[in-house]
């Protein structure tokens, strides 16, 4: 089976994926002086809660936006799977997809990986939105190719950057508001509530609505990472909810490689 690991800013997921099947993932937090010893001692004891073993892994491929957890992760592969971890975007595992933008080095791994699944998936153009440490927007042509998107910082990251900088707000989870009917709140944490949770649903159908009138025709619009489940609720601007789009790009790219060999 494939071990596929998306090494993100804020979460490492580790998924364990078998013809196109995921079936097993965990989630651990990023930090890149985690050592490969360390992941081993996590990583192994979760495979034997699932009915899995070390032996059951006999490939890797990581897709990585931090460049100082790659190290670590290949040394896992290597000692304690035996197994040359394939790098997303790099050598074998070059991207399949044209990147049609002005600085094709500097796409992030996870947003060509979405690219790849999304339009494998979905046909015609698209707009995949997903939904992370920041929120990104990007345009997949019904090519394929990456043709440029939108950054936005993600919706825990506009709550910390609040909290930290006023004194007396509290902390508070992020969730749909109780009332759905009333944008005015009567509590700090209520108000609070409001301007992250509606202000977000704003920013995502503006954002949404300006990136459909720039391309013209019909495009689809696809929602993947944790927090988009939370919006679909009281938002029509999802076509599409696919929660495993990087870990599904990463399997589609590691099948590739192995056709080509």
């Amino acid at each position: 089976m494939l071990l596929a690991i998306d090494a993100g800013n804020t979460n490492l997921v580790f998924a364990l994926v078998d013809g196109g099947e995921i079936r097993a993932r965990w989630r651990i937090a990023t930090d890149p002086r985690r050592t490969a010893d360390e992941y081993s001692v996590w990583l192994h004891q979760l495979l034997e809660l699932e009915g899995f073993s070390r032996g059951d892994v006999d490939a890797v491929i990581i897709g990585t936006v931090v460049p100082r957890a790659l190290h670590n992760l290949q040394v896992l592969s290597s000692k304690y799977f035996g197994a040359e971890a394939l790098v997303a975007g790099v050598g074998d595992a070059a991207w399949p997809i044209k990147l049609d933008v002005d600085e094709p080095h500097n796409v992030g791994a996870d947003r060509a990986l979405n690219a790849i699944a999304a339009h494998a998936k979905h046909d015609g153009e698209l707009i995949v939105i997903d939904f992370g440490t920041a929120t990104t927007f990007d345009v997949v042509g019904s090519d394929g190719a990456y043709r440029g998107g939108i950054i936005a910082p993600g919706i825990n990251l506009s709550l910390d950057a609040l909290v930290s900088a006023a004194a007396k707000l509290p902390r508070i989870a992020i969730e749909a508001p109780k009332d759905d009917m009333s944008v005015i709140g009567r509590t700090t944490a209520d108000q609070m509530l409001i301007g992250i949770y509606w202000g977000y649903v704003a920013m995502l159908e503006g954002l949404v609505a300006r990136m459909k009138a720039e391309l013209g025709g019909p495009v689809k619009v696809i929602a993947t990472g944790g927090l988009a489940l939370l919006f679909d609720k009281h938002t029509d601007a999802f076509d599409a909810i696919e929660p495993d789009l990087t870990i599904q790009g990463l399997s589609l790219l590691y099948d590739r490689v192995r056709g080509a060999r």
